[in-house]
This record gives structure tokens, sequence and C-alpha cells, in this order.
């Protein structure tokens, strides 16, 4: 193994995952997303796991019961070790990796892999952090991850409306400050909106944004009980440890 690359434990070290050292790295966000989207996977459905880095979220799912999964990751080098981790945990013969820009895939002309209407969900892990408010790392990965905005999660879900089947499930992680945002791209092709905020200890504001949509969807939008991660005594809450070992589901459904 390259000196330049970690091998890591990921769903309570299911899971074996090559990483590199430095730049973009999965962490506690891809965890809590698949635990998201495994509430409303069923299983053998059709996955696409967008802006999927080593592969993460996809390969949680395709553990978890999902059937065809593709990868769509805009970093070649990364997309490639997405290949390698799939190889390596036993899922291959159940992904494919897309080396492509998520926002280009709500255009005419989008890789075959990525076809539309050929999804029953999509999970997203788009670049968020604000550029006034994020200083990069000396990793160029990292910093074109998380360098993102209304504009850039509006195209995202815009490519997962494309690529849905009718009825399919949106799933993805934000900050809670782009909530107006998130609600205004999924006001355009989606209803049946969940929110689920969560919270680094209890009484502290959220953190991070859980959000599933239905494509075609006509249901009000909901509020979902809010998760919190740590306990006053230290350690995770035992949802939250729950859902980073891959144990359980955080309802959106």
């Amino acid at each position: 193994m390259s000196e330049e690359v970690s091998d890591d434990g990921f769903l309570g070290r299911r899971l074996r995952l090559l990483q590199p050292k430095r730049g973009h790295r999965f962490g506690g966000d891809a965890a809590l997303l698949v635990a998201a989207a495994r509430s409303v996977m069923k299983d053998g459905d059709a996955v696409a796991d967008f802006g999927a880095g080593v592969g993460a979220v996809g390969l949680g799912l395709a553990l978890l019961g999902a059937g065809r999964v593709v990868l769509v990751e805009i970093d070649p080098a990364l997309a490639a070790i997405s290949a390698q981790n799939a190889d390596r945990n036993g899922l291959r013969e159940r992904t494919e990796t897309a080396v492509c820009d998520v926002a280009a895939l709500c255009r005419p002309g989008a890789p075959a892999d990525v076809a539309p209407d050929r999804f029953d969900l999509v999970a997203a892990n788009p670049p968020f952090d604000d550029p006034g408010r994020f200083r990069p790392s000396s990793g160029s990965g990292r910093a074109l991850a998380h360098l993102g905005d209304d504009v850039l999660f509006a195209d995202w879900a815009s490519a997962a409306a494309r690529a849905l089947k009718s009825g399919g499930a949106f799933v993805a992680i934000h900050r809670p400050e782009a909530l107006a945002g998130i609600l205004a791209a999924l006001d355009r092709a989606f209803g049946d909106v969940r929110l689920k905020p969560v919270h680094a200890r209890a009484g502290a504001p959220a953190g991070r944004l859980l959000v599933s949509a239905r494509k075609g969807g006509r249901g009000p939008l909901e509020i979902r009980p809010a998760l919190v991660m740590h306990a006053d005594e230290g350690g995770f809450t035992a949802e939250a440890d729950a859902a980073q070992r891959g144990e359980a589901a955080l309802d959106l459904a």
C-alpha cells in the first residue's frame, strides 16, 4: 500500500477502505448519510452515490442490500481508489464507477451508466462549505470537495431528478444554514421532503441536516426528531453509535 494512502474501517469496520492520507477523506457524515439512505432503500434498489469520493457511501449501501450501485466522482484518482475498494470488499460485481461532474448530469449527454430514469435512490454528499468561511487545506482534492454553494446543490438536485425513476428517493447531507436554498432546489421536481437535524450535543445548534425527498412526491414537508451525536458524559449516544456502526437506519422515509 502506498505511504500516501491509509486503510481505514467504516461502518464498525464492516468495510475496509483505502483513502488518501491528505485531502478529501470520508468521516462521520458518510456514515450518517448511509444510515439515512438505508431508511428509504429497499433490497435490490439501483443506487447512485453522487460525490462518491473513495466509495464509502455507495459501498456501504451495497453491503446493506442495494442492487447495482454507481459511484459518481469527478476526481479520477479518488474514483480509481473507489474501484479498488469495491474489489477488496467483494462488491465489484455490483458496482460501477463513473468519472464525471455531478452538476453536468442535469444536462443531456450524461454517461450511459448514469442514464435518466435509472435509479431508485440517489445518495449525495455535496461540497457544502461556504467559500467565504472555508480555508482550503493543502490537499487540492479537499478544497474541490468542500467548496460549494446553493447553485451547486440546485444542479445536484436537478441531476438527481434526471437520474431517478418516478417516485425515487434523493437523500443528502448538508449544512442547516443552507435550508432555504435546499428547499428551493427540491421544489422543482420533488415532494415528500423530510428533514432531520443533527446536533453535536443536546442544546447545541444543529451542525448538519439530513434531507430526503421523492421525485414527483406531493406530500408535505416533515421535520423528524433530531439526532444528538454525543452524550453529556462523553461518547456517542446510542442512536448515533448504531448509525456510525451501520447497525441502524435514521428514519427519513
